[in-house]
């Protein structure tokens, strides 16, 4: 592990969870982000930009199994190391979150000392993440993760928040074609009040600031949308 304090995202839906476990990460030099609204750990991830996730496996709404999918679906976070906590014991509950792609398997009542254990032994095993400035281009179109910038043709162009997620989405997965629920889920944070027309409608706003690169945004009729390959 490098000399750079590693960035540890604690998730879990009980607060004296999440805070005594940030106090002794804290206490070893980590930068830690508590959430204790699963519903919104992608978002949180994503802005935080974790180098490890410990996450509790029993939630309301939406389960840490269930996370932890959408983080391995996620080109940015497929190889975050996880380790999960839960009050289950059972060899097949730790042998499902590992095939999940869990990397560590803590259960409760635990030591905050072995989570911290836990933690830098795998961030040891694995570095921290890449700081390097990350760019995604589509020919005259060019996004700008770190400074969350996007240009069109060398010019500037303001993006909503959402809008943005939703064309990094898109850059990210080139080619690949991505439903509205898999949009909703990944961009709007598995917000279930959000319908599917909302996607529609920020996908017409966003190819309209695109301007003369709007058709690089192919729609899929009756499936959803995809960042095309080659300029159609």
């Amino acid at each position: 592990m490098s000399d750079k304090p590693g960035k540890v995202l604690v998730v879990d839906d009980e607060a004296d969870v999440t805070a005594l476990i940030a106090y002794h990460l804290k206490s070893k030099g980590f930068i830690v982000e508590e959430l204790n609204d699963p519903n919104a750990s992608l978002g949180v991830a994503r802005r935080f930009m974790p180098d490890l996730i410990v996450l509790d496996v029993m939630m309301p709404d939406i389960n840490g199994l269930q996370v932890c999918r959408l983080l391995r679906a996620d080109p940015l976070f497929r190889e975050v190391p996880v380790v999960f906590l839960t009050a289950k014991t059972e060899e097949a509950d730790r042998v499902q979150g590992l095939e999940i792609g869990a990397d560590d398997y803590i259960c409760k009542p635990f030591s905050p000392k072995e989570v911290v254990l836990r933690v830098q032994a795998l961030l040891k095993r694995v570095g921290p993440r890449e700081t390097t400035p990350k760019i995604l281009k589509a020919s005259k179109v060019a996004l700008d993760c770190d400074r969350h910038e996007v240009r069109v043709a060398g010019k500037p162009v303001t993006l909503t928040a959402t809008e943005f997620r939703l064309l990094q989405l898109l850059m990210e997965r080139r080619g690949r074609v991505q439903t509205r629920e898999h949009l909703l889920i990944h961009v709007w944070n598995y917000d279930t009040e959000i319908e599917t027309r909302t996607v529609d409608t920020h996908v017409r706003r966003l190819r309209e600031k695109l301007g003369t690169e709007a058709d690089w945004i192919e729609t899929i009729r009756g499936v959803g949308y995809r960042m095309a390959e080659r300029r159609p």
